[in-house]
């Protein structure tokens, strides 16, 4: 046998070690949820984040302390229902992008922020006030650059720079507690006709007044952002605002093949009348799909993205370094939000996500095992009667011809094809590249979805076998919701 067979088979072994090894490895740690790890962190900010006396009148006084009480408790309440992950390879990446932001401003920011990673999906990062700022999983995900994320970073500590938060909360109190506020409310009171349509007319002029305010705030903030990101030489393009733009459209993307190819694949039966949608008996109505990319900035994540473009572009370092967001970390970013929005089932974005994954090429049976996953979870939901809860149905508006294809198909495949399909998907081939912790996940799904034995002691007892056999897994948090 020669050196050149020899140094190829060598070379094969070593990726099938590989490959096996990061299919048994956990996406991080159960004991990594933010109600674990942020325990006492919580606790501290219950003590510390007290609120401060800004006004004289008591009554405005007192709405301000409730506006504040509630942001503390929603981030308190955020932090308990684990919507934060400490994952050390995703954490340790954005954290060296506000080190780096953090060392090179330290007079503007004096002391290192507060950092959650939040398994949210929405593209976005958010400012709390206090110095403490998140940014969402879906940011990392949707990012081109690290710069991308930078900016994003800058534009959060910017708003806590500026207290913008805080004037936010000011700002509010002031006006629920305002004379006009309280006279249009009575008028609307002592009106006999129209009550609603003058209700509106109030709120209305508050959110106008608000969306003027916001706008501004935007606009100072990207402004502070720039400086932020000049101070320790990281490159900025005005672009990224359009690719911004189009964050909250990623379900308009249509998918390469038909939808009935994703199944086929698998070797499941698929009927295409399932697609489309009922209206009367055995008749189908037909939706035409009209382009929806002009929807008002009031909608998006982030207001006027065009105008934030045209502001900043001439700041754009044509000649600037920008370095794509890191592989691996964006790889498990993205299993850890589809797993994160498999949890909270939202079983027909996950699947979309994973044909999406797979019109790029991605051949990782980790997506195979989700998607029986969620096949498993969709059948034990139309045991307890609820798959269209399951399903969430989207309108029409914000997703593509081949998503509403799929909606329509989970909600109306028959029972037994749909039992058929979790019966095919637990023997796929992707299962045998499985670790054990996913092999205990795959046997716990089987008694939810296709076990004789439906009761309630069968179900935590299938939970408590999850746990105990993977207490460090992820997976322990699905099991754990049936074992209380």
């Amino acid at each position: 046998m020669n050196l050149r067979l020899l140094t190829s088979l060598a070379l094969c072994s070593l990726l099938l070690v590989l490959q096996a090894s990061a299919q048994s490895k956990s996406l991080y740690q159960y004991h990594d949820l933010s109600s674990f790890y942020y325990k006492n962190q919580k606790d501290s900010l219950k003590k510390a984040w007290t609120c401060p006396v800004v006004f004289r009148e008591k009554e405005t006084q007192k709405k301000y302390k409730e506006l504040w009480d509630d942001r503390s408790q929603f981030l308190t309440s955020s932090i308990s229902d684990n919507s934060y992950i400490h994952d050390q390879v995703v954490y340790n990446y954005v954290q060296g992008i506000v080190s780096q932001l953090v060392n090179a401003n330290a007079g503007a920011i004096p002391a290192q922020p507060f950092l959650l990673i939040d398994r949210s999906s929405s593209v976005n990062a958010y400012a709390v006030g206090n110095n403490i700022i998140a940014v969402n999983l879906g940011l990392i995900v949707y990012a081109h650059t690290r710069e991308e994320i930078a900016f994003a970073i800058a534009h959060e500590l910017a708003h806590n720079i500026l207290n913008h938060v805080d004037n936010i909360i000011r700002q509010r109190a002031e006006w629920l507690t305002s004379q006009a506020y309280k006279d249009s409310l009575n008028a609307v009171l002592d009106s006999k006709y129209g009550r609603l349509s003058r209700l509106k007319k109030v709120y209305e002029t508050y959110s106008f007044s608000r969306s003027r305010h916001q706008r501004y705030r935007e606009s100072e903030a990207d402004s502070l952002a720039l400086v932020l990101l000049k101070r320790c030489n990281v490159s900025f393009d005005a672009s990224l605002f359009l690719h911004l733009d189009s964050s909250d459209m990623q379900f308009k993307q249509p998918l390469k093949q038909p939808l009935k190819n994703y199944f086929t694949a698998y070797n499941v039966a698929f009927d295409e009348s399932w697609t489309q949608r009922r209206s009367r008996g055995l008749s189908t109505k037909a939706y035409n799909f009209k382009d929806t990319t002009s929807i008002e900035d009031s909608l998006k994540t982030h207001p006027d993205c065009e105008q934030r473009y045209e502001a900043t572009r001439a700041q754009t370092m044509p000649n600037g370094n920008f370095t794509p967001v890191d592989p691996a970390v964006r790889m498990l970013a993205n299993k850890m939000m589809l797993w994160n929005l498999y949890n909270n089932e939202n079983y027909t974005y996950v699947l979309y996500r994973i044909m999406l994954e797979k019109d790029k090429g991605n051949t990782d049976p980790w997506y195979d095992i989700m998607f029986s996953n969620v096949i498993s979870s969709l059948q034990y939901s139309d045991r307890e009667l609820h798959r269209f809860t399951a399903i969430g149905v989207v309108q029409k508006e914000y997703i593509s011809r081949n998503f509403y294809e799929l909606q329509n198909m989970l909600e109306q495949m028959p029972r037994e094809s749909l039992e058929q399909y979790a019966k095919t998907m637990q023997e796929h081939t992707s299962w045998a590249t499985a670790g054990p912790d996913e092999q205990t996940l795959k046997a716990f799904l089987h008694t939810l979805a296709l076990g004789t034995d439906r009761s309630e002691d069968a179900k935590k007892e299938a939970a408590r076998t999850l746990i105990s056999a993977n207490k460090s897994s992820i997976y322990c948090e699905l099991a754990a919701s049936f074992d209380k």
